[in-house]
């Protein structure tokens, strides 16, 4: 659900406030291209679809409406953007937390106060993580990303990607049983939760 300041600023912005959309942008433009950047895992491309979808938002937000939630209408301009050139290309790839924008990587990277021995098993298991969201299919991904990292609502996911609640539920599902099962593949951890 959108702040008071937020609604302000689209209520500004949709009578042509470009200071009240630029603020938009600030708000969301790093969480757009972290989204967009680990679903198709180019950098360049990932910025420029990042501007892509900003552009997009603005030549529609005269048509927004409250009912759609602004944070999820976004998204779905980043979503659809990304799968075009994910289509284009024929391949996926995730990115390494590695190739993450300057100071996001704190956010990866477990705290540099622990134990060098600590900080070797952890950066071991973020490898495994990678690897492991590598071999997921971009659907499982992208749902994985979006109530993980981006921490949305069901309802959110279903109206970013265009499908029914109970789908991302059983998709979600779908996602974290395959997450797990190859994460454990990988660490040669066969306990059965």
């Amino acid at each position: 659900m959108a702040d008071d300041a937020e609604s302000e600023l689209i209520a500004r912005a949709q009578e042509g406030d470009h200071r009240a959309f630029a603020a938009l942008v600030r708000r969301y433009q790093d969480r757009v291209f972290r989204f967009i950047l680990r679903l198709i895992g180019a950098r360049d491309e990932a910025m420029d679809l990042t501007q892509e979808t900003f552009m997009k938002a603005h030549q529609a937000l005269p048509g927004w409406r409250p009912e759609a939630q602004f944070r999820t209408w976004l998204f779905r301009i980043a979503h659809n953007a990304a799968l075009d050139v994910l289509r284009r290309r024929e391949r996926i790839e995730f990115v390494s937390f590695a190739d993450l924008p300057a100071g996001e990587e704190d956010h990866a990277l477990p705290d540099p106060a622990r134990q060098p021995d600590q900080r070797l098993a952890d950066r071991q298991s973020i490898e495994l993580l990678e690897r492991t969201l590598q071999e997921l299919p971009a659907e499982h991904r992208e749902i994985l990303l979006l109530r993980e990292l981006e921490d949305m609502s069901y309802t959110e996911i279903a109206a970013t990607l265009g499908i029914a609640e109970g789908t991302v539920k059983s998709r979600l599902a779908r996602a974290r049983s395959a997450a797990i099962a190859g994460y454990q593949r990988h660490s040669g951890d066969n306990r059965h939760e």
